[in-house]
This record gives C-alpha cells, structure tokens and sequence, in this order.
C-alpha cells in the first residue's frame, strides 16, 4: 500500500498558494484493508474512505469508463492493481495530475509541473471530453489563476468546443452547474469564467440569454462583474451585476430558475433588472416614486437587501463610465434613513391602527422625503 497526496493540494504548494483541502490517494489496497485499519466508507459507490483520527478522504485508485450522459455518467473500476499512473491520467487538468509522495518526491507523469511553470491549463488525455462538467471547471480554473497568467491551452479549448456542440452540456444538472458558478463568480476575476465559457460556445449553451447580451451596446456585465469582485462584494451582488443587463424581467428568471439559484441571489438579480434605472437617476425621483422604490424593496426589514442594491447598481455605473462618481448611491442611502427614520411609535401613541395608521405612516415619510430632497 501507498499512499500519495494528488491534485489541488500539490498544485497550490507548487504555486506557493496556501493549500486548504488534502486529497489522498491510496494505491495498492483492497477496500478490506482500508476498513481493517480503521477507515470508514464514505457511501456505497465510490471507494472513498474517512481517515479514523484526521477525518480526511482517502480514496482508492481507480479507473473509469464513460456509460451514460452527463457528469454522472461513468462506471468506477478500483482495485489493487490500478497504479498511480492509471488514476492521474483519469484527472481533468496536467496541473491536476500530480502526486507527492510520503516523502515529498513529485510524481509528474504527465508533465503538469511544465505546464504549471508556463501557467498553461491543458487536458490530460482525450478522455477529458467525456465529462461535460470539465468545461465548467476549467472556466473557473481560468478564473481563478487569471492573475497569475494562466490561459486555456488551444487544444484544450478545442475539446471543449467539442463537448458544447454535443449536447453533453444539456445533461449537467441544475445543482452541479451552480456549485461550479457559485465558485466561479467568487473569483478575484469572475469574469474570466465567462469569456472562458463564451470562447468555447458554452455560454450559449448554457446561458443563450447573456451570451446574445454581450454582443449588445450599452450595459457591460462583465465589466460590472469585474468591479463587484474588486469590490469583495457578496455572491448575490455578483450575480445580479451578470444578469442586470437583460432587458426581459422573465430571461432573469429563467436564468434563475434553470441553474436554482439561491433565493437571495433570485430575489436580488430581478430587483436589479427591473429598477436600476431609477437608481441611476434616483436624484430626479419624485418624493412618491423614491418612497415607491423603498417600499418594494422592504427597507424597513430587509435593509441589506437595499444596500446589495445599490452596489449591484453603483458595479454597472462603474462599468459604463468608468472613474465618475456615484452619488446616487448616498442619495439612497439617505433617503432609506429618512424614512426609517419617521415616528411610528408617535402614530399609534395618537390611536391609529391598521389602514388608517398604515396612511398616516406613508404621508409622514412622503413629508420626510419631500425635505430631504429640498436640502440635497
């Protein structure tokens, strides 16, 4: 039995990138042995095992075949006999594919150190075609060591072309394609995913409503995309900065809908699309169409909702005219204040209830806001 440390831990220690995750990879044993030692399985399918002190995955070599559609779509073949070499060829990206032993020697079979020194991102072997996930991954991989100069081999790029003209991409489900998304946009430079994606035919596969977008004047995603992660903003933001230039409140959705996004991502990239034009020009706003606005967006119990708003509206701003001030983004904030700020308590101290309170409340804040704007 040995056992080797492989992929993404290797890589990052080689980058000098901190590495937070160790996969481990056990080559010449039986499942009997592992668990003989104390490891526990993790599930019934896929020989994977709990080390019984650190809590770690081990996992057994193992081949694999291709046997169905999708990402799902393979039969696993693990045995004493699968070697180191037969396991790293499996694996999607050279950089991917190597292993260090107990001592630390590097095992490099398919030369991923060269390809890791001359920051390129290239397949393992044509195998690589038959995982349509890859495609997403190796976006985010582009994505992600984007700063460090890393590209997408064209060979690689090739093969991905090919999986996005099979169909292979249709049979991703919604769950894993946004488990890739999600890391993707979370990203330093998210929008590199998706010129990665649109460069190999993928985002008209998967997102046809923003691939037709970006051939459009005007609003800029990728631009607002940018800006949001240099702004550390939240995954709902970035979302809704990829979105925000659909015109069509219903392509929003769909999106929204055919990857499940999160709620708060769903919630706020519909609210960007249908009123960032009125926080571009929030400063023209009537007193009744600024409290309108606050009111849809519930400030008084969902405030952050309010404040992801604006920056999901300040990340476009930035996009389209690039170094100009925001000042819409205080007016806002000012104006959220203002209204929150109204004596409810003093209304139901004077006896009104329900509708009549619910009046008197909406006339109190239109008189706050109406002298807010006469001091802006």
């Amino acid at each position: 039995m040995q056992i080797y440390k492989v992929g993404g831990a290797v890589r990052d220690r080689l980058l000098g990138r901190p590495v937070s995750d160790i996969d481990w990879l056990v080559v010449g044993a039986t499942v009997e042995q592992m668990q003989a030692l104390g490891y526990r399985p993790v599930g019934a399918d896929f020989p994977v095992f709990i080390h019984p002190h650190t809590g770690e995955e081990y996992a057994l070599a193992r081949t694999e075949r291709k046997s169905g559609r999708g990402y799902g779509g393979f039969t696993f073949h693990a045995s004493p006999e699968v070697t180191l070499e037969e396991d790293l060829i499996r694996r999607d990206l050279t950089i991917n594919a190597m292993a260090e032993d107990e001592h630390g020697t590097l095992c490099d079979p398919y030369n991923g150190k060269a390809d890791l020194d001359q920051r390129i991102l290239r397949h393992v072997s044509p195998a690589f075609a038959e995982d349509p996930l890859r495609v997403l991954r190796v976006a985010r991989f582009a994505a992600r060591y984007a700063p460090l100069g890393f590209h997408v081999a064209d060979a690689t790029l090739e093969l991905m072309r090919q999986i996005s003209a099979s169909g292979e991409l249709q049979a991703l489900t919604a769950e894993r394609s946004w488990k890739e998304i999600e890391r993707a946009l979370m990203e330093d430079q998210p929008q590199v995913f998706i010129q990665v994606l649109r460069d190999c035919n993928a985002l008209n596969e998967l997102m046809p409503e923003l691939d037709a977008l970006l051939d459009k004047p005007g609003a800029d995603p990728l631009a607002a995309l940018q800006h949001a992660a240099q702004a550390q903003l939240a995954l709902s933001v970035r979302w809704a900065c990829l979105l925000h230039g659909l015109d069509d409140l219903n392509q929003v959705k769909a999106l929204n809908q055919r990857f499940k996004a999160p709620r708060e991502c769903q919630e706020l990239a519909a609210l960007v699309a249908e009123h960032q034009s009125l926080c571009h020009r929030a400063q023209t706003l009537s007193a009744v169409a600024l409290l309108n606005l606050l009111q849809k967006f519930d400030v008084y119990r969902r405030p952050q909702r309010f404040e992801d708003f604006i920056a999901a509206c300040e990340m476009d701003a930035r996009g389209r005219w690039e170094n100009q001030a925001y000042p819409q983004a205080d007016y806002l904030r000012g104006a959220a204040s203002v209204a929150k700020g109204v004596d409810v308590k003093g209304l139901v101290d004077k006896g009104l209830t329900g509708q009549a309170l619910g009046e008197a409340l909406k006339d109190e804040r239109l008189k706050a806001l109406q002298a807010y704007q006469d001091r802006a």
